[in-house]
């Protein structure tokens, strides 16, 4: 219950908090009412106050404007005026510039007249005589070039037919020479110049490698060259069986290069070597073994087929791709030695996955199914605490009007409670 003195009387009334309420509404609203009807008032008359003054001021710069105008028209007039009389004292100026200008012209040209006949003589005479000169210098520097050009052709002409004589000549010398040759003795030139540029590079790049003819027909058949290499250990690196072919121009019947790659390879798994190379100057005009090291492993494994000037080449590629893979020869020998049942440790190796991979995907599961709790749980703390949030800023807006009531605000604009008011604060007083 709330009690609420009267003014007036003294008297104490007490009322509920519902009958409290509506006093405190009724108050606020008739005080409401009446302030925005001030307020609108005030406002009707601050509009009309702010037109007349913005029409006042609006007719006063009009004026100005008006006004300015009015001068820069007559500044502009008198401007215009000055102009018309500056152009008239122009006009007549240039009027005897020109006539002065007109009378020495024509004094001028009487006596050119007189003097242009004499000296278009002698321009004409003086221009026939720089083009006689002209034309002379002219004439002397294309005899000149064209001596020179003449000179130059015959030079080059000699160069060119020199050098041609001498390419047939050593075109001649060699076919001669292959015409002298038998095939036998053209193919062991071609073994000849492998063994040569073979022994050029042993010292340096293969110090320990073996490269000899093949001499061994124990199996009815042989190649031409081995090489071999091993390691310190005694390990094979590389091991390659080697077939040199060539053939006379003039020979009738001409031979291809897979001719020899069955009894090559033959050679090869005989011999017990690795790689097989044939290193042939048939077909010269085949682009295909024109082109560098061709791999014919498609055919028979492991097998190649190079020019000359490769042979060095191929020997280097294979060896330097052996000592690499003689590196994982070493590691599987080591594994061998140490006894390592790679089988049972692979076996091993996939039921410890296999079962890790169940272990794993049941606490993945799990941990998944907390994390949405926890989740869930996050939510509903949050929705009770925005809900809590909420609750207390109506509490806090409620306080906030309870402690804005008084007495004053209530018995504003109310007479009847203000004068009980006031009689019960005498009464006090007496």
């Amino acid at each position: 219950m709330n009690q609420i003195n009267c003014p007036e009387c003294g008297k104490v009334f007490k009322i509920d908090e519902s009958g409290y309420a509506n006093i405190v509404k009724q108050i606020k609203d008739d005080e409401f009412e009446s302030e925005l009807s001030k307020r609108l008032d005030l406002a009707e008359r601050d509009k009309i106050k702010s037109i007349e003054i913005a029409k006042r001021t609006l007719k006063m710069e009009m004026l100005e404007s008006i006004a300015l105008k009015d001068k820069k028209l007559q500044n502009l007039q008198a401007k215009l005026e000055v102009a018309d009389v500056e152009k008239n004292l122009a006009i007549n100026k240039a009027k005897v510039l020109v006539e002065k200008e007109r009378d020495t012209l024509a004094f001028n040209f009487d006596k050119f007249k007189a003097n242009t006949e004499a000296a278009k003589k002698l321009a004409i005479n003086e221009a026939v005589r720089q083009s006689q000169k002209e034309r002379d210098e002219i004439r002397a520097s294309l005899d000149k070039a064209l001596l020179m050009q003449q000179l130059s052709e015959k030079t080059l002409k000699e160069k060119y037919e020199f050098q041609l004589k001498d390419r047939d000549h050593a075109i001649e010398r060699l076919r001669d020479m292959k015409l002298r040759l038998s095939t036998k003795m053209i193919g062991e030139s071609l073994e000849k110049h492998c063994e040569n540029e073979f022994n050029k590079m042993r010292a340096t790049a293969f110090p320990k490698a073996y490269f000899e003819k093949d001499n061994d027909v124990s199996n009815g058949s042989k190649g031409d060259y081995i090489f071999k290499e091993n390691d310190s250990s005694g390990t094979e690196i590389v091991s390659i069986m080697f077939e040199m072919k060539n053939e006379n121009d003039a020979t009738a019947t001409k031979k291809k290069n897979e001719d020899f790659f069955k009894e090559l390879d033959k050679d090869r798994l005989q011999k017990g070597c690795e790689y097989a190379i044939l290193i042939s100057l048939l077909e010269l005009d085949n682009d295909l073994y024109n082109s560098g090291i061709v791999d014919v492993s498609h055919r028979f494994p492991k097998m190649f087929v190079v020019r000359p000037q490769c042979f060095l080449s191929i020997i280097t590629l294979l060896r330097n791709a052996a000592m690499k893979s003689l590196e994982y020869k070493s590691e599987l020998e080591l594994v061998k030695s140490q006894n390592i049942d790679i089988t049972d440790f692979e076996k091993n190796l996939e039921l410890f996955k296999t079962a890790f991979d169940k272990n794993y995907s049941l606490a993945s599961r799990r941990f998944e199914l907390a994390i949405q709790e926890i989740d869930k749980s996050i939510d509903h703390l949050q929705k009770t605490k925005e809900a809590l949030i909420g609750a207390d800023r109506n509490l806090r807006l409620a306080n906030d009007k309870a402690q804005d009531v008084s007495v004053k605000k209530l018995t504003r604009y109310n007479p009847t409670m203000a004068a009980k008011f006031k009689d019960l604060k005498e009464d006090k007083a007496a």
